[in-house]
């Protein structure tokens, strides 16, 4: 039986959810199967701007509004890696593809492409993700850990982070503010 894979899906955290880590957050789903899942928080800035970034690995940023951009705390699992989610996906040396139109991309190429003014058109840099591994992702779903949607690339690359969370659980349709965090039983 083929289980239902929430890649291009947001993760919203319950507003109950007890990990601090992830408290208020929201995850773009970039891979889900059996062997688990994995994604990137896009709505907590990691507090270090692309111009300090770029600076660590040596790469040169003259455009200021890539400078002054925000680099995300992506999740606890590789911290000092970076993940360059982007539309369209291009092609560079390693990427996994999202849809046809978003890759996530680890290797350098992509940054260096930043670097000299050639950056994809829409971009999100993170350190470290969110991995989950075998039925852990489906076992906090049904905890009432997350709830889940479609996502929208434009809240990905186009509002502010501020914004990402609120505006993911209004495409659930209701009011969030109305959910318990308990987990009800007949």
């Amino acid at each position: 039986m083929e289980s239902l894979s929430l890649s291009h899906h947001f993760l919203i955290a319950m507003p109950g959810m007890g990990d601090p880590l992830f408290a208020k957050s929201l995850v773009y789903l970039c891979e889900h199967g059996e062997h688990g899942a994995m994604g990137l928080i896009i709505n907590k800035p990691s507090g270090i701007a692309m111009a300090q970034l770029f600076d660590q690995i040596d790469l040169p940023l003259d455009d200021e509004d890539t400078r002054t951009g925000l680099v995300y705390f992506g999740g606890p699992v590789q911290p000092d890696r970076g993940f360059v989610l982007h539309q369209p996906a291009d092609n560079w040396q390693s990427s996994l593809m999202v849809t046809d139109d978003i890759a996530l991309t680890t290797s350098k190429d992509v940054l260096v492409a930043v670097s000299e003014g050639k950056k994809p058109e829409k971009l999100l840099i993170s350190l470290g993700y969110a991995g989950w591994s075998a039925g852990q992702l489906e076992k906090e779903i049904a905890d009432n850990g997350w709830l889940t949607v479609p996502a929208e690339p434009s809240i990905v690359f186009d509002l502010p982070y501020e914004e990402r969370y609120d505006a993911a659980m209004a495409l659930l349709g209701f009011d969030p503010s109305l959910l318990s965090s308990d987990v009800g039983h007949a």
